[in-house]
C-alpha cells in the first residue's frame, strides 16, 4: 500500500508541473482533466505526507529516549512519543480509507426517478412523500432539485416523477437509495382502521454526459405531441411534449413538464442519454460484477432496501439492519444518519475485501 501511496505523491508531484505548463493551460479539456486529478489526489497525498513526518518523528523521539536525560525531558519525550503513536494509528485509517478504489461516479449530478408501485392510490401518495424527503434533504445538502417530468395522479401523488439533482458528491450519497421502499401505515381512506403495505421505487441513475455517451441523430426518433395534465385533461394547446426513443436501446423518454417543446426536448435528451449509458453499464458484465460486491445491494432495482412503518415511527434499512425510531424526521429531509450509515458500512465491506486481497 505504501509503494502505492508514493507513486500517488510521485504523480502528485508532477500534476502540479503539468498544470503550470503553457502547452496544459491553453489545452482547456487537458488543462480540466489534470485539474480533477490533482484535485482528487489532494487530501490522499497530504495525509501520507503528514504520515511520512510522524513516522518520523516517532523514530527520532524513541532514539531520544534512548539518550540519557533527566526526568522531565524523559516525560515530554515519553508524552510526545504517546501523541505520535496515536497519531500515526489515527492516519492509517483515514488511509486506508482513502485507499478504497473511488467509484468514477461519485462525484457526479444525478438524475432520480420514483414510481408508485404496488398500492395503488397509495403507493403514489407514498412515492410524494419520499419525492419530498429527498427534495428537503437536497436543500440541506445545498444541492439544486429540478423536476424534469412528472405524472401526478388525480389525489396528489405521483405515479412517477424525474428529478435531476445537482451539486457536490450527489451520486456518492445518494447512490444506495436504488430499491423498493415499502410503507406501512393507514390510509386515509381505510374506514377500519388496519395497516396496508404499499411500495414505490426510486431508481438513481449518475448523470451521463456528452464526452461520455454521443447519441446519433439518426438513432433517436422524435415524436411531437399535445401535453396533458392530471387525469388526463388537456393543459396546453400546442405541441410541446416531446418523446424521443433511442432505436439501437429501444430507450423512451416522454417529456412535457416544460412548456417550451425546445426546453422539453432538452431535458428528455438530458434523460434519454442517462439512461443509454446506464443500459450500457448495466449490460456489461464487468460492471454486473462490481456492483454485485457491493454490501450494501446487488445493484437490483426491485430488491427491497427499507420500510416505513408509520404506527411505530420506525424506519429500518433491510441491507445493513439498521432501524432508526424517527420515522418523522426523516420523511422531513433528515437522511444523514441512514446516508452516512450505508457508506460506513459499505467501506468497511471494501476495505476487508482489500485486506483478504479480493
Amino acid at each position: 500500500m505504501y509503494d502505492q501511496l508514493q507513486s500517488i505523491e510521485d504523480r502528485y508531484e508532477e500534476l502540479g508541473e503539468l498544470l503550470s505548463d503553457p502547452d496544459v493551460i491553453s489545452d482547456t479539456k487537458k488543462f480540466m482533466e489534470l485539474s480533477k486529478e490533482e484535485a482528487n489526489s489532494r487530501e490522499t497525498v497530504e495525509v501520507y505526507r503528514r504520515y511520512k513526518e510522524v513516522v518520523t518523528g516517532i523514530s527520532e523521539t524513541e532514539e531520544l529516549l534512548g539518550e540519557k536525560l533527566d526526568a522531565e525531558m524523559q516525560e515530554l519525550a515519553k508524552e510526545e512519543l504517546s501523541e505520535l503513536k496515536t497519531e500515526k494509528e489515527e492516519l492509517e485509517e483515514r488511509i486506508t480509507v482513502l485507499m478504497i478504489p473511488k467509484d468514477p461516479n461519485d462525484d457526479k449530478n444525478i438524475i432520480m426517478e420514483i414510481r408508485g408501485a404496488a398500492g395503488g392510490d397509495e403507493a403514489a401518495l407514498f412515492a410524494g412523500d419520499l419525492f419530498e424527503m429527498y427534495q428537503s434533504y437536497a436543500a440541506s445538502q445545498g444541492w439544486k432539485f429540478e423536476v424534469m417530468d412528472a405524472n401526478i395522479t388525480d389525489i396528489g401523488g405521483y405515479k412517477e416523477v424525474t428529478v435531476m439533482i445537482s451539486g457536490e458528491n450527489v451520486f456518492s450519497k445518494l447512490k444506495y437509495e436504488s430499491g423498493a421502499h415499502r410503507v406501512q401505515r393507514i390510509p386515509s381512506t381505510e374506514s377500519q382502521g388496519r395497516v396496508h403495505t404499499s411500495t414505490a421505487t426510486v431508481v438513481v441513475l449518475p448523470e451521463a454526459e456528452e464526452v461520455e455517451l454521443e447519441l446519433e441523430d439518426k438513432d433517436i426518433r422524435v415524436d411531437i405531441y399535445h401535453a396533458s395534465g392530471a387525469g388526463g385533461q388537456h393543459v396546453n394547446k400546442t405541441a410541446s411534449a416531446v418523446r424521443l426513443t433511442h432505436i439501437p436501446t429501444g430507450v423512451v423518454v416522454a417529456m412535457q413538464d416544460q412548456r417550451s417543446q425546445l426546453q422539453n426536448r432538452e431535458k428528455a435528451m438530458k434523460v434519454l442519454r442517462t439512461r443509454v449509458f446506464d443500459q450500457i453499464r448495466q449490460e456489461s458484465q464487468s460492471e454486473y460484477d462490481a456492483n454485485r460486491k457491493s454490501a450494501v445491494g446487488t445493484g437490483d432495482r426491485s430488491e427491497r432496501i427499507r420500510t416505513y412503518n408509520f404506527p411505530q415511527n420506525r424506519v429500518t434499512d433491510h441491507r445493513i439492519g439498521l432501524t432508526i425510531q424517527k420515522l418523522d424526521r426523516i420523511l422531513s429531509g433528515e437522511l444523514s444518519e441512514i446516508v452516512d450509515a450505508l457508506i460506513i458500512y459499505d467501506q468497511t465491506a471494501k476495505i476487508e475485501e482489500m485486506q483478504n486481497g479480493n
